[in-house]
């Protein structure tokens, strides 16, 4: 039996390290961020809703979705995200459990849903369990800000728009610390991997 596994965290809380060792044992994983990218690609009715509602401006000149654009205007106000997220959150939705049924037909014995808003976007029930992975939140702004060339500012109001990782960190079946070395979350997803198998 497949075990379907949803993988969270918080923006720059390091998942995608955690993502890369379920691929590297062979694991499919199924990315929503790779996902959500597909759903507004030119052509796709999310990215003409999403013109209609905020704009041409959050368009480049070869027609795709400027997303820094979009970021700026979504981040600093809640209510313009929360209608960008009811426009995507139906073609994101079907995309995902589609991908996640033919992950699943495969066999593989753990299928990972790598959703960044997993609990934001109520996932919950699509997963025979959750891990989440956690940092400090000065750990998480500081990454932040390094990563994606933020102000603090910045940084802070896109951390803002998710749950606290300390809640979900208390709501989840599992939870992977990556306060500290690559090599010792590497290893917890290792650990992680072996406790999964026991279970599918």
């Amino acid at each position: 039996m497949t075990y379907l596994l949803g993988l969270t965290g918080g923006i720059a809380s390091g998942k995608s390290t955690v993502s890369r060792v379920f691929k590297a044992a062979g694991f499919p994983v199924v990315d929503a961020d790779v996902i959500a990218r597909r759903i507004v690609e030119p052509g796709r009715p999310a990215l003409a809703r999403i013109v209609q509602a905020f704009g041409p401006q959050v368009l480049r000149e070869d027609g795709k979705l400027n997303r820094a654009k979009l970021g700026e205007i979504v981040f600093s106000q809640p209510r313009r995200l929360e209608a960008l997220n009811q426009i995507n959150r139906p073609y994101l939705r079907a995309a995902i459990n589609q991908a996640l049924a033919q992950a699943k037909a495969g066999g593989a014995a753990i299928v990972i849903g790598d959703i960044p808003l997993l609990y934001e976007a109520d996932y919950v029930d699509a997963f025979d369990g959750v891990a989440v992975v956690t940092v400090d939140p000065k750990v998480q702004l500081d990454r932040l800000m390094a990563r994606d060339g933020l102000t603090e500012a910045e940084a802070k109001e896109r951390i803002a728009s998710q749950i606290p990782l300390a809640k979900k960190a208390a709501m989840a079946d599992f939870v992977i610390d990556n306060n500290g070395r690559p090599e010792a979350t590497i290893a917890q997803a290792k650990a992680l991997i072996r406790q999964l198998q026991h279970l599918s």
